[in-house]
């Protein structure tokens, strides 16, 4: 036991939620993990002497092959994972406007509601993309929404805004629009390329050597991830096992 990393011993955490935690190199010893999910940037899992992460990752990539296009440097695999991503989004939109406005603003087990997400993805394509490869000042759309640890407004963001269904997919069909752009003007040497790098206190916060191929895998990851997350909540909203 150290100072700065305390042993903890003999806590009864039945139905805690742990949100936005580095548990980076931490220990479970002698614990009871029964019912429980995981969800994040996990890597190096040993449960009970066995390494699971691979297990994990060959598992997810058997149920939604996408992620493998996700991870390539190659543009046609991008551009192809693209095409994936945003059909599965078309299905999902018809979706929401099937179950109603109701159920786009609801949120589940204190997840972002389908609108939050999609305000999200607005904030993604912003930041990551249209701030690097734009000329003129950097602009962050109002409707956007960044994550839980960032505070938005200093951006320009409105996160307490009240916004539809209908709103916030113009929006975003916009940026999916000039990611589309992107994707189909990029070439072999450009998107090894360094993009622009961002001012002081913009985000994501200013890296040299930030290339065209990082910020587009990051957007890829994030429509990715949050359709997940997103058809998740739905099929708990639908099943009525929503929390």
């Amino acid at each position: 036991m150290t100072d700065d990393h305390p042993d903890v011993d003999d806590l009864d955490l039945t139905g805690w939620v742990v949100r936005e935690t580095v548990l980076d190199k931490s220990r479970f010893v002698g614990v009871v993990m029964r019912d429980v999910e995981l969800d994040g940037l996990i890597t190096n899992l040993t449960v009970n002497g066995v390494e699971v992460t691979a297990y994990v990752e060959a598992e997810l990539d058997r149920r939604e092959p996408v992620r493998v296009l996700l991870r390539s440097d190659d543009l046609d695999d991008l551009r192809e994972a693209w095409m994936v991503l945003q059909a599965g989004w078309a299905v999902t939109t018809e979706r929401l406007r099937r179950m109603g406005e109701g159920a786009a603003q609801t949120s589940v087990g204190g997840e972002w509601s389908a609108v939050q997400t999609l305000r999200h993805l607005v904030f993604v394509a912003d930041a990551w993309l249209r701030g690097h490869v734009l000329d003129g000042p950097l602009a962050y759309h109002p409707l956007g929404l960044g994550a839980s640890f960032m505070d938005g407004r200093q951006l320009g963001l409105d996160p307490d805004a009240h916004v539809t269904l209908d709103e916030v997919l113009a929006v975003n069909a916009e940026r999916v629009d000039f990611v589309t752009r992107v994707l189909v003007a990029a070439t072999p040497d450009t998107v090894g390329a360094p993009v622009r790098e961002l001012p002081a206190g913009s985000f994501p916060a200013p890296q040299p050597g930030r290339t065209l191929l990082d910020c587009l895998h990051v957007v890829l990851n994030e429509e990715w991830a949050h359709h997940s997350f997103c058809v998740r909540d739905l099929d708990r909203l639908e099943s009525g096992a929503a929390p």
